[in-house]
């Protein structure tokens, strides 16, 4: 293998190594929570207000998006301790 191949090729590992850092940081970033819960948040309020007969949908759609909330909180947790026993 050439030097200019080797070049090439720690550059393409450079290159893939930046996406998946990028990748993860999306995972597990505010951002994404955020437009999870609004999205979730919308909805269920549109299903609530239109199929269900729910007395108060504004309050009771928070429920999932609360749910969606704790289990990213609490993940994070469980990835320690697994780590942790792996």
């Amino acid at each position: 293998m050439s030097e200019k191949d080797l070049e090439r090729e720690i550059a393409a590992i450079k290159a893939r190594n930046s996406r998946v850092e990028t990748d993860k940081a999306w995972e597990t970033s505010w951002t994404r929570r955020i437009c999870i819960m609004v999205l979730t948040y919308a909805v269920v309020v549109l299903y609530s207000t239109t199929i269900s007969q729910i007395s108060n949908p504004w309050l009771s759609s928070l429920i999932p998006v609360m749910g969606f909330l704790l289990s990213t909180l609490s993940l994070r947790l469980v990835r320690r301790l697994w780590e942790k026993r792996r």
